[in-house]
């Protein structure tokens, strides 16, 4: 069983006793502390929290715990039931809510599940209040509601807002879309994806649709985070049934990956590069990445004349980083594409209806479109660590090795060699440290990946 709380949430395996897993007791610890951090940070005594989830097999019961416990510290609760974390994040915003939980483990398997936490302008919290909540869940330092001031649970669909907000984007062109006549295939990995992407795809003119596990059982056909060595099979469909894109998603809709025409994967990190290519073309700017993205975003905001910056990993440092900078698209090259003019948060549905414009407007194929972006080769990977490591000790001792290289250590550490990169940091969702590196091929990113992780597990 594995329990990991975090500045941003809380996350484990169901099951277990408290405190080792994510059992009911840890849910309720964490929602209770969570509505006391709203409660101490709002002036209001009607605190609105709105509640969505994916839909894991867990979801249900992990659901009616967190919408009693809210309304057991007092807090109105709006549960728009099975939902995308963006429409979670917009219906906090469209309710004028205080704040929403978001009930998902996103790519990890069915066996985990989570919370999520958002502020009342519907994005992630911040590390200092994240501390803070966890402060709470430690010393229970919480309190609840008498019977008179108990809230109340009120249910609402938001999915036709979202997808309403995302066809009155100025460029989603649905006109255009509609007239290319494309056969859209699209995997949801058997969660709310095959709920939200058929309306969107049909609100958008698309008449030929391939779905690929599509029922929201939360029994997941494969293993959920939409990487090549997952999508084989959905890849040969989309081959054998003469596809012009293919569209992949995680349980909870904010990640997305496009397999091309001909069953060859579009590559999860030039999902974002694809869409910043098509956004910078109508409305120039700046963008930003994490520091684990492909170097690629950055050819080609400097190709459309702006400036490039890198945040460090996790979406709440990538949307400070591009508030900081008044960036105009940005995301994660885990396929995370956020454009502000939507809102602050990574949203698939809106990278899907910008990626068919930039599709239908282009004129080529899905294979072809690619060709047009700079070939760079991430390898990803990740090595299992034990509690007693020290990984700080472990990143001073590489750091030292290559000290001749430039070097950046704002999140974890970065190495960038004349045409490589590596960045090593260990995951805020699961117990390992991630290495991921980049060059021209993939056998020299994974030869580089191979000597840092000799590196590292000499060191541990």
């Amino acid at each position: 069983m594995t329990l990991i709380k975090s500045i941003s949430g809380i996350r484990g395996t169901i099951g277990g006793k408290p405190g080792e897993g994510l059992s009911p007791l840890d849910v309720v610890r964490f929602t209770a502390s969570y509505a006391q951090w709203l409660q101490t940070n709002n002036d209001s005594n009607e605190l609105v929290v709105v509640v969505g989830r994916d839909a894991r097999i867990s979801g249900p019961m992990v659901e009616s715990l967190v919408c009693a416990t809210l309304t057991g510290m007092g807090c109105d609760v709006v549960n728009i039931g099975l939902a995308t974390t963006p429409t979670t994040e917009i219906a906090v915003v469209k309710e004028n809510a205080d704040g929403g939980i978001i009930i998902t483990a996103s790519h990890n398997p069915v066996q985990w599940n989570a919370l999520k936490l958002l502020n009342g302008r519907g994005e992630f919290i911040s590390d200092a209040e994240g501390l803070k909540i966890l402060e709470y869940a430690e010393s229970a330092n919480f309190e609840f509601a008498e019977v008179y001031k108990l809230g109340k649970i009120r249910a609402k669909s938001y999915l036709s807002e979202h997808i309403q907000h995302i066809l009155d984007l100025e460029l989603v062109d649905v006109e255009l879309i509609r007239q290319a006549n494309f056969t859209v295939a699209f995997d949801a990995v058997n969660s709310v994806g095959g709920i939200a992407i058929p309306a969107l795809l049909k609100a958008l003119g698309v008449e030929k649709v391939i779905p690929v596990n599509e029922e929201p059982t939360g029994h997941f056909a494969h293993t959920p985070e939409p990487i090549p060595e997952n999508l084989i099979e959905t890849c040969r469909i989309v081959k054998e049934n003469n596809v012009d894109v293919c569209f992949v998603v995680d349980p909870d809709v904010d990640r997305l990956s496009i397999i091309s025409e001909d069953g060859s994967m579009f590559s999860e990190e030039y999902t974002l590069v694809a869409v910043a290519d098509y956004i910078l073309s109508k409305t120039p700017g700046n963008t930003v990445s994490n520091l684990s993205s492909t170097q690629a975003l950055r050819v080609v905001t400097e190709k459309h004349g702006g400036s490039y910056a890198a945040s460090s990993v996790g979406e709440v440092n990538v949307v400070a980083k591009m508030k900081e900078t008044n960036a105009v698209i940005g995301g994660e090259g885990n396929g995370g594409v956020i454009y502000p003019v939507s809102h602050y948060g990574r949203d698939a549905l809106a990278g899907m209806a910008l990626f068919l414009s930039h599709l239908a407007k282009s004129g080529l194929t899905c294979s072809e479109l690619r060709k047009l972006y700079p070939n760079y080769y991430i390898s990803k990977n990740k090595v299992a660590l034990a509690p007693d490591v020290d990984l700080d000790a472990v990143l001073l001792k590489i750091k030292d090795k290559y000290k001749e290289e430039k070097i950046n250590d704002t999140d974890g550490l970065r190495i960038d060699f004349a045409n490589e990169w590596v960045h090593l940091r260990k995951s805020n969702t699961e117990p390992i440290i991630r290495i991921y590196s980049e060059s021209n091929s993939l056998e020299a990113a994974s030869g580089l990946s191979e000597k840092i992780i000799a590196d590292v597990k000499q060191l541990i």
